[in-house]
């Protein structure tokens, strides 16, 4: 860490300090039931982390879907739609955008057609309106992003942490990335380590599950990232691709408005020794200008074979905003990503996703 963010962090520690007295009050009020915490009357899994963005919440839950729609189970995706710009309680359907429903759900319904996918800022409210749907009637409930929420009691918490970022080196807020104390990790019935390097070896798993001291009843698990083909942004204007058809010789014009892009770059160094990253803040609104840095800088990269890339979050809010000048819609393509569990462990994951959605299958 560069020493002025480290004498930054310093400063921001007595902060950092009140923040989790707030923090360990309001979590000892749920504790006491003085909070009333609310359980319901079908599975509920939650998939959350103690620090802010960055973990991989979203491939992971579109894994957990994949998984529960192989049982023919009537799945519900229930977010508060992180910067939408509609308020309550909004269903998604096929004439829903980011701007409605927020663009991580929006890149789960684009991918989903056939899962309800909701959004409510209070998560009781918006379990209760997804309770009385009859048509289909929801037999599981996915909630993103909730660990915090505590006025739901999840039947499942599932807590992620980035290899490269784990809780147990981070910092509450300010200082840090943490939103709670580390010792809030006792709520979850499974962790998962996220973006895990493909040469990650047998001792770096021992030292990081060491490094997490869960308790015996928790399950862990590593994931890895698995990349799909170049999808085009703009299908009536190009085909898909294969990444390994990316050559030495072309140039990348990277796109990202995410938490954490360090994995997508590395991985596409590793397909070309040119890439130019222009990055945002996670959840970017983009704007006019910015689309028009993305084609100067394009345009300003030398040699015939260059292309644009960018993510599935990305994607999500592109779609329907300021269009590409059509001469570069050819060349703009996002690179899906799925998690892969690791260590010959997916089929003990899928168990134990499965096996709880059985056991706390909806009574009426």
């Amino acid at each position: 860490m560069p020493e002025t963010l480290q004498t930054y962090r310093k400063w921001l520690l007595p902060i950092s300090y009140l923040y989790g007295m707030g923090v360990r009050i309001r979590n000892l009020l749920f504790d006491l039931n003085i909070l009333k915490s609310k359980s319901y009357d079908l599975p509920i899994i939650c998939v959350g982390n103690l620090a802010v963005g960055g973990t991989g919440k979203t491939p992971h839950i579109e894994q957990i879907i994949r998984i529960l729609q192989k049982e023919g189970l009537h799945i519900a995706m229930l977010s508060r739609g992180y910067k939408r710009k509609t308020s309550g309680f909004v269903i998604a359907n096929a004439d829903s955008t980011a701007h409605d429903i927020g663009d991580e759900p929006y890149q789960m319904l684009r991918k989903f057609s056939d899962i309800t996918i909701a959004v409510d800022a209070h998560r009781r409210h918006g379990i209760e309106q997804l309770l009385k749907q009859q048509s289909p009637k929801i037999d599981v409930i996915l909630l993103d992003d909730a660990y915090q929420h505590r006025y739901v009691k999840a039947g499942m918490n599932i807590l992620l942490t980035d290899y490269n970022h784990l809780f147990t080196d981070d910092l509450l807020l300010p200082a840090g990335n943490l939103r709670e104390p580390i010792v809030e990790k006792e709520r979850a019935h499974i962790v998962i380590v996220s973006k895990c390097p493909a040469n990650t070896k047998p001792i770096d798993f021992n030292i990081t599950g060491k490094k997490l001291n869960l308790y015996p009843y928790q399950r862990l698990f590593f994931s890895g990232i698995r990349y799909g083909d170049l999808q085009p942004l703009y299908p009536q204007q190009a085909a898909p691709r294969q990444l390994s058809s990316l050559s030495r010789d072309e140039q990348i014009l990277l796109l990202t408005g995410i938490a954490n892009a360090e994995s997508m770059v590395n991985q596409l160094n590793s397909l070309s020794p040119t890439v130019q990253h222009l990055a945002y803040p996670d959840h970017y609104s983009y704007k006019k200008k910015d689309i028009q840095l993305v084609e100067q800088t394009f345009r300003k990269m030398s040699g015939e074979k260059k292309i644009i890339i960018t993510t599935e979050k990305d994607a999500a809010r592109l779609v329907g905003k300021t269009q590409m000048a059509e001469a570069l819609q050819p060349y703009v393509y996002v690179l899906p990503i799925e998690p892969e569990i690791l260590q010959n462990q997916t089929e003990i994951f899928n168990h134990q996703i499965i096996s709880y959605v059985r056991t706390n299958k909806r009574n009426c």
